[in-house]
C-alpha cells in the first residue's frame, strides 16, 4: 500500500458547464446551473427545480451512440473522454488499466420509460438496449469499454457517497498492484417525476420554485433541503512511478481515504456526527497527514436543516481546533445534488481549489445558522497558502454511508 498515486486527467459535465474548465469558472464566478424543470409533468410536482446539465450529452456524443446508453452512462462516458483526453490519453497495457465508475441509482429513467412503453405498446416495442441500460454497472461497463480496461471495472453503490467511494477504491487498485492506471468517477441521471416525488415526499427537497438559483443554500438559516442535479464526473489515476515515465503532467495527489458507517438510520445522518468524524480520521490516517496539514474541505452540504449542522458536528469533532484553520465551501449550492456523481465532481473541485489557490464560495449564504460552527467561504473565491496543503472532500448518503478523501497538491 506505499504506492503513490497521482491525478493525471479530470473530465466532468454539470449543471454549470459541459467540461472541467467552464464548470470550474462559472463555479468560482457564482453561477448557478439550477432552473425550473421544463416538462409538463413538473406541475403536479411540490418541487419544481433541478440542476440540469447544462450541455446535453446528446450534443456531445454520436446520436447512434447515445441512443443505446441511458442518460447516466451518456454523461460517464462524456466525462470520462475529457477525463482520458486530458491525461494525454496513456499508452497502458490493457491489464493493467481499470475503471470504477458508481452511481446511486443506475439507469432508472430508462428503466420507468421502459415501463411506459410496454404499458402504452407492448412488449415488443421495448428496445434491446434497455437491460444494458438500467443495469447499476453500466456506466462502469460503458466506460470500461470506452479506454479496453481489463484489470477490473467496477460500479460502487452507496447512494450519495458512490462517486467518493469509486475514487478510492480505484486508489485502491493502484495501491495494491492490480492496476497502474484506473479511470474513475460517479454519474448520475435521474431527474424523473418519481424520483422527484419520492424525495418531496420526504421533505427532503427544496420547494424555493420562485427563485431557482437562491433554492441551495447549505449552512444558510433558511435552507429548507436540497436540489436535484444531474451530470458526471471522472479522473484518470495513475501510479506516480508509471505517470513519471510517461511524463505525464501531475494535477494533484490522492492522499488517502476513510470509509464508514453511521449504523443510525437509513435516510437521516447521525446527529452526533461520530461516522462521518471516524471517516476523517482514518482518511487522515491513511494520507499519513495531521489535522493541522489541511487547509480547504469541499463539504457535503447538501442543504438540508439536519445534514448541514451534522457535518459541522463531525468536522469539529475529528478536526478539534485545527478546523479554525480549514476553509470550507458547498459547491451543491450551484450544481445541486449529483447525488451518485456529487462525490467525483467535488473531488475535482477539491484538486482545482488546491491547483489555482482558491476555495470556490458558498453560494447563497446569507445568515450563518447559528448551529454551524465552520469558517464557510462566502461571497467570493477565498484564496489558500502556497507550498504543500492538503485538502478534504465528504460524501455521504442515505443508508448511512460515510466517504472521506483527501487530496493533496501537486
Amino acid at each position: 500500500m506505499t504506492r503513490q498515486v497521482v491525478v493525471t486527467g479530470l473530465g466532468m459535465t454539470t449543471p454549470i458547464g459541459g467540461d472541467v474548465e467552464t464548470s470550474w469558472r462559472n463555479l468560482l464566478a457564482g453561477e448557478s446551473g439550477i432552473r425550473v424543470i421544463d416538462e409538463p409533468w413538473v406541475e403536479a410536482q411540490p418541487s419544481k427545480i433541478a440542476g440540469i446539465m447544462k450541455v446535453d450529452p446528446t450534443e456531445v456524443l454520436d446520436r447512434v451512440e447515445a441512443r443505446k446508453l441511458d442518460r447516466s452512462q451518456q454523461a460517464a462516458l462524456v466525462a470520462a473522454r475529457e477525463a482520458w483526453a486530458d491525461a494525454g490519453n496513456p499508452e497502458v497495457d490493457p491489464e493493467r488499466l481499470g475503471a470504477v465508475i458508481s452511481t446511486g441509482m443506475g439507469g432508472l429513467t430508462s428503466l420507468m420509460n421502459s415501463y411506459d412503453i410496454l404499458l402504452e405498446r407492448g412488449p415488443s416495442r421495448i428496445s434491446p438496449h434497455m437491460v444494458t441500460q438500467i443495469m447499476p454497472n453500466g456506466p462502469a461497463a460503458i466506460v470500461g469499454l470506452e479506454v479496453g480496461a481489463r484489470a477490473g471495472v467496477h460500479g460502487q453503490v452507496s447512494a450519495c457517497a458512490s462517486g467518493a467511494e469509486a475514487v478510492s477504491y480505484a486508489a485502491r487498485m493502484i495501491q495494491t498492484g492490480r492496476a497502474d492506471v484506473v479511470i474513475c468517477g460517479g454519474t448520475e441521471a435521474v431527474i424523473h417525476p418519481i424520483t422527484m416525488a419520492g424525495f418531496a415526499s420526504m421533505r427532503a427537497l427544496s420547494t424555493r420554485n420562485d427563485d431557482p438559483a437562491a433554492a441551495s443554500r447549505p449552512y444558510d438559516v433558511d435552507r429548507d433541503g436540497f436540489v436535484m442535479g444531474e451530470g458526471a464526473g471522472a479522473l484518470v489515476l495513475e501510479s506516480a512511478e508509471f505517470a513519471a515515465a510517461r511524463g505525464a503532467t501531475v494535477l494533484g495527489v490522492y492522499g488517502g481515504a476513510g470509509l464508514t458507517s453511521d449504523g443510525h438510520h437509513i435516510a437521516q445522518p447521525d446527529p452526533t456526527g461520530l461516522g462521518a468524524s471516524r471517516a476523517i480520521v482514518f482518511a487522515l490516517e491513511d494520507a499519513g497527514l495531521t489535522a493541522g496539514d489541511l487547509v480547504h474541505a469541499n463539504a457535503h452540504a447538501t442543504s438540508t436543516p439536519q445534514g448541514d449542522i451534522a457535518e459541522s458536528v463531525a468536522i469539529r469533532a475529528a478536526l478539534g481546533a485545527d478546523a479554525d484553520h480549514v476553509v470550507v465551501t458547498g459547491t451543491k449550492s450551484m450544481t445541486g445534488h449529483l447525488l451518485g456523481g456529487a462525490g467525483a465532481i467535488e473531488s475535482i473541485f477539491t484538486i482545482l481549489a488546491l491547483r489555482d489557490r482558491l476555495v470556490p464560495p458558498t453560494a447563497n449564504l446569507h445568515t450563518m445558522d447559528p448551529e454551524v460552527a465552520l469558517d464557510v467561504a462566502a461571497g467570493a473565491p477565498r484564496p489558500l497558502p502556497h507550498g504543500d496543503i492538503a485538502a478534504l472532500n465528504n460524501s455521504f448518503g442515505f443508508g448511512g454511508h460515510d466517504v472521506a478523501l483527501i487530496f493533496r497538491s501537486a
